[in-house]
């Protein structure tokens, strides 16, 4: 029998979907919103759609979880982020059965992170949150709280909330997830001071979704994930260094990052920078700042072109990783070949 698949495609804005015949647009956040493209709404049905603001792409998942009943195999991406193969192609219905026969879902690969996740959470989001997700795992589902209490200290998770599997599977996956959400949301309050800090539920639900299959022993088939185009938020960010990168104003430039970077902490995610571009006005930032404290002429105030800028220091940093300093001494600051090595050899 041939099996019916259905990946969705959680999105908040229109987009390109022609290239993906086997995924659903499904916008989130639909609630109160009259023109959503024609694109399946979370709105319909059993819904949260109204709670977006907090839980983001999992009102979306909720949706799946609730409506769904036609499908054999249900999945969730984003509208610009794809489980792909070896060669670099969005998963065609073919290969998602195929997987399914040798495991039990496929998912983003594991992020090797530098620090414990609680860590890492805890640099981004009160720790508070994690500390009460916690408490409801021990009143609510106290068999997985050795495998939280493992893993919250450990140095992995997965990203996203990208998933794919059969539909009964994806039914007792979400089941616990949103008893223990909906329990949490009902102890703790939030009040973050902006719409990225918000999305609470949908960043600890990452977390979660790795503890589920870890602690239920589920072989997951790991997957890169594939970007397809670009965030417009990212792109205003670029676009407004560059003004100041024109206008040689190194302190606007400094100010103005730092700010962009405090309200969007992901932006310097390898899934939101995906040119690396950000990294590398970053770089130019910190050189000019010091070149400037040492009485040398800064590389933002001489260049002034942003194109100029990051080519530059592609090649410099190009030729710090290959060991090929000596060849460039004349052409770059010490301070900006010490900056290159510190960032990428040390």
């Amino acid at each position: 029998m041939d099996k019916k698949v259905c990946i969705y495609a959680m999105t908040h804005k229109r987009f390109d979907e022609s290239h993906i015949d086997l995924y659903k647009p499904l916008f989130v956040g639909a609630h109160g919103k009259e023109d959503t493209y024609g694109y399946i709404r979370d709105d319909s049905g059993d819904n949260i759609s109204h709670k977006n603001c907090y839980y983001s792409e999992l009102t979306g998942l909720y949706w799946v979880y609730k409506n769904v009943t036609d499908m054999d195999i249900v999945g969730c991406c984003h509208y610009r982020r794809y489980l792909i193969d070896e060669d670099e192609n969005i998963l065609s219905k073919e290969q998602i059965i195929g997987y399914l026969k040798d495991y039990d879902c496929i998912t983003s690969k594991c992020l090797d992170l530098n620090y414990t996740y609680y860590y890492g959470f805890s640099e981004n989001h009160k720790p508070y949150y994690l500390d009460e997700t916690r408490k409801v795992i021990q009143d609510i589902y106290p068999d997985y709280l050795a495998d939280y209490d493992k893993l919250v200290n450990d140095k992995h998770t997965y990203f996203g909330n990208i998933l794919i599997c059969e539909k009964t599977l994806f039914d007792e996956y979400a089941k616990w997830l949103f008893d223990i959400l909906f329990t949490l949301e009902d102890r703790i309050v939030i009040e973050e001071e902006n719409s990225y800090h918000r999305r609470i539920f949908g960043f600890i639900s990452e977390f979660l979704w790795f503890l589920w299959v870890k602690h239920n022993k589920l072989a997951a088939k790991e997957l890169k994930v594939g970007i397809v185009g670009e965030k417009i938020e990212i792109k205003a960010v670029r676009a407004r260094l560059r003004e100041y990168f024109a206008a040689g104003d190194v302190d606007g430039a400094k100010t103005y990052f730092l700010e962009a970077k405090k309200a969007r902490p992901d932006m310097m995610m390898e899934a939101s920078d995906i040119t690396g571009e950000l990294h590398i006005c970053m770089q130019a930032i910190a050189i000019a700042g010091l070149e400037r404290e040492m009485g040398l002429d800064d590389i933002i105030s001489t260049i002034r072109d942003y194109d100029k800028i990051i080519d530059y220091l592609v090649r410099l940093n190009n030729k710090v990783i290959e060991g090929q300093e000596a060849d460039i001494k004349d052409d770059y600051s010490f301070v900006a070949i010490e900056v290159a090595r510190r960032m990428y050899i040390q």
